[in-house]
């Protein structure tokens, strides 16, 4: 006879076990099902992973640039990349017996295998040795995430072509190394890979990189990878890659062929709906993704699907949060998910947006003023050696409220937290402006910038206005 729970969480990554900790929290029976690692893909092979290898990275660039701060660093430091690996592993065990001891606290039953769905409220679950196992559940919750997308007709062998899945885990560091992408992914293994001495050529498609960001956060992030010799090609289709030489060869669609070792296709991420049972209950999708309204809720009673599958947010804080309001609601508690969600680039400098864009404000028809504010005029910023970035606000022009806020600089993914928290309360630009930051901070540029937006600001030069006199041309 098979179980039955209140709750099945098909999926445990970071929008899966979030919320079956809640629906546990909150007196549910529930299941929790998972094919591979507890953490899923942000603790396993995508935020975790490369935060800990970003902070290696991250050391050698200070390491390099050391005698700017008065520290002579002996000639010959090198990265010991087996070591690196073995920190990044002992990090994931660790993180992964945390989730098991909190799921095993609150008593909720974790299953390991590939779910799959089998009419309704109905899923078998299979596990090692092909072992079957059946349950069925009040409401499922789908959080079955996303996989890296490869290109078709590219070639296959992953240890010369791969995505993120295979590139945190290397044994070895290529010599050179080629990203097909400029966005998030590919921006963060660029400033990964180049102090560790790997020569990186980066090549995107789309005019900018970064291109879901702020415009002049991703041009003053390219003048920063570019002086560090980075090659970064914009504007530009890869139009063939083959094995060949040492690893691969490309061509450009500007007519350069480029030989390298490795290739990281960082073009995206598809969802991973396909085989998990969706035409036993009737539920379909929109170019892979599974639609949701508000409440986490599909078209199909009792279902709900979070994360990454449902293409809201590809990112793990959404998933976490989409799977506290997806339990709430499906316990009864109704309750509609509305809140910004910041995106955090851990390159470095690093990047922190919420809200619009001064373009997006504009093109949803909001009046729009934007203050900017220098994070080379911060004491701080001067004081780590770190003075390259800025900080964007951007405010609704009539209303005063705060629609954006944009910054680039040393501890933006941190600083982004604060604005994230003032987006959600509706504060007014002039709100922020009066609030005390404490001094000397990198978050100070958030107010500054504040206060160019409403043009009183004190560190910098006043403005200078146009005057226009009522009735004459």
């Amino acid at each position: 006879m098979s179980k039955h729970y209140t709750i099945a969480i098909l999926g445990a990554g970071p929008g899966g076990y979030i919320a079956a900790l809640k629906a546990a929290q909150m007196g549910a029976r529930v299941v929790l099902v998972e094919k591979d690692h507890l953490g899923g893909t942000c603790l396993n092979n995508g935020c975790i992973p490369s935060k800990a290898i970003l902070g290696s990275a991250e050391l050698m660039h200070r390491i390099q640039h050391a005698a700017a701060m008065g520290l002579e660093v002996p000639a010959g430091t090198v990265a010991n990349w087996g070591k690196i690996q073995a920190r990044k592993d002992k990090i994931l065990q660790t993180l992964r017996a945390g989730i098991k001891g909190l799921l095993g606290a609150r008593k909720a039953t974790v299953l390991l295998g590939c779910a799959t769905l089998a009419g309704a409220g109905r899923v078998v679950v299979s596990g090692a040795a092909g072992v079957l196992e059946e349950f069925t559940a009040d409401k499922i919750i789908l959080a079955v995430g996303s996989v890296p997308s490869r290109i078709p007709g590219w070639p296959t062998d992953t240890r010369v072509v791969c995505t993120s899945d295979e590139a945190l885990h290397w044994q070895t560091l290529p010599r050179k190394l080629l990203i097909v992408g400029g966005g998030v992914i590919g921006c963060e293994f660029a400033c990964m890979m180049q102090p560790l001495g790997v020569e990186v050529t980066m090549v995107e498609m789309l005019p900018q990189i970064l291109p879901n960001l702020d415009g002049q956060v991703a041009q003053t992030l390219r003048k920063i990878l570019v002086a560090r010799g980075i090659r970064i090609f914009t504007g530009v289709k890869i139009e063939s890659l083959a094995l060949g030489g040492a690893g691969a060869v490309a061509k450009l669609g500007n007519g350069e062929s480029l030989e390298t070792d490795r290739v990281l296709v960082a073009t995206g991420r598809r969802p991973n709906t396909a085989d998990i049972g969706l035409e036993t209950i009737g539920l379909t999708t929109e170019r892979g993704f599974i639609r949701v309204n508000d409440r986490m809720e599909t078209v199909l009673k009792d279902y709900y699907c979070i994360g990454d599958a449902n293409g809201r947010c590809l990112l793990a804080h959404a998933a976490s949060a989409h799977g506290v309001v997806a339990v709430e609601n499906a316990l009864g508690q109704g309750h509609e998910f509305k809140a910004p969600i910041p995106n955090a680039v851990y390159t470095f400098p690093e990047v922190g947006t919420v809200g619009l864009t001064a373009e997006e404000a504009q093109a949803q028809g909001f009046p729009v003023a934007v203050g900017n504010f220098p994070l080379s005029f911060l004491g701080k910023a001067l004081a780590v050696n770190d003075p390259e970035g800025f900080v964007k606000v951007v405010r609704n022009r009539e209303t005063g409220r705060l629609l954006g806020v944009h910054m680039i600089g040393h501890n933006a993914t941190e600083c982004i937290a604060a604005a994230g928290a003032l987006l959600h309360q509706q504060v007014s630009v002039q709100d922020i402006a009066e609030t005390v930051f404490a001094h000397p901070t990198i978050s100070e540029g958030i107010k500054e910038a504040a206060e160019d937006a409403l043009a009183m600001g004190l560190h910098l030069p006043p403005r200078k206005f146009l005057q226009v006199t009522a009735g004459v041309e």
